[in-house]
């Protein structure tokens, strides 16, 4: 198990004794990416079985954490983020699920908001999915509505995203498939190796019988403009690289066009900064996209067939916006 942390020693004291407790026999790691908070000599002093890696400078969640697994020797990888509060036994069925089926590459818990315990989580939740359009969301959370948990999403299913709060994955799978997009930094890196995995035909699943509890927006916050400009960024830069060329064509426009319209939403409550940063957002995705010598548009005439009932076939943001369908169980994946 690997924890990234980055300045975040209140959240360590709070949740990384738990974690230990729950998760006997594990192997535990903390990789700190440059941190001036006192994280590391607090772990070395308190909990000198914890194994530290410690990096000299900020490498984010995407190049901290494929740093940090090369040296790390496994079967498994849980990589969880250092806002979860664990419960126990949290890694049994998880692991359980991976053990007896070698087609699940990726595995998620039940994702809980540690402020409202009842109420799912906004990264996470009970699996992630994605409509036609790109657009992620999860069972228990549409864009902004999170749904409280009444067991009504407490059977295992395929997903096409894990959290990457709460991310079990095989060692062998993290490494054949180049980890996470470094270029990423941050958010969407999870959703992007799950969409490869599922290309090459392994499974991503939701195990509800794991329960964690996320705070969430512990290096930045839903408020942040930042947060939104690497969105939208990742965002678009995953849709390039997954998609078939086939729909590139036609997607990357529209959806263009609908993350304008978000823009000027900002723009007019007023939120200045988010609009600026969705239009900066597009413009750097794009630039990233067409001055690399890459193949875009790699998603292959067989990857529909492959996140086939993972994939929203409409759009649940037209559907959220214009329809009032703010519930997975009101979209109709059939």
């Amino acid at each position: 198990m690997v924890l990234l942390n980055w300045n975040g020693r209140s959240f360590l004291e709070k949740f990384l004794p738990p974690v230990i407790e729950n998760s006997p026999g594990t192997r535990i790691v903390v990789a700190d990416n440059h941190s001036t908070d006192g994280s590391v000599q607090w772990i070395e002093q308190r909990f000198p079985q914890v194994r530290l890696i410690r990096f000299d400078e900020n490498y984010g969640f995407c190049k901290g954490y494929n740093e940090a697994l090369k040296r790390v020797e496994a079967e498994y990888y849980v990589l969880l983020n250092t806002d979860v509060e664990t419960t126990p036994g949290w890694l049994d069925a998880p692991l359980d699920l991976m053990r007896r089926d070698a087609s699940v590459a990726v595995c998620q818990p039940k994702v809980r908001a540690y402020y409202n315990k009842q109420s799912f989580e906004y990264a996470g939740a009970a699996g992630g999915f994605i409509d036609s359009l790109g657009y992620p969301f999860c069972r228990g959370r549409i864009f902004e509505t999170l749904e409280d948990d009444r067991g009504q999403y407490d059977d295992e299913r395929d997903i096409f995203w894990a959290t990457g709060a709460c991310f079990f994955i095989r060692a062998k799978l993290f490494h054949e498939f180049g980890g996470f997009d470094e270029r990423f930094f941050a958010h969407m890196e999870e959703i992007d190796l799950c969409w490869r995995l599922l290309r090459a035909g392994y499974r991503v699943v939701y195990s509800p019988g794991s329960v964690v509890y996320h705070v969430g927006g512990g290096a930045l916050p839903q408020s942040s403009p930042r947060k939104t400009y690497l969105n939208f960024r990742n965002n678009m830069l995953m849709l390039f690289k997954n998609l078939p060329a086939a729909e590139l064509w036609w997607k990357i426009p529209f959806r263009i066009g609908l993350d304008w319209i978000a823009a000027l939403r900002y723009f007019l409550q007023p939120d200045p900064d988010k609009g600026k940063a969705i239009l900066e957002a597009h413009r750097d995705a794009l630039s990233m996209a067409f001055r690399r010598n890459e193949q875009w548009g790699d998603g292959g005439s067989n990857a529909g067939e492959n996140v086939r009932g993972v994939v929203y076939p409409g759009s649940a943001l037209l559907e959220y916006f214009l329809l009032g369908r703010k519930k997975f169980s009101e979209l109709k994946f059939q």
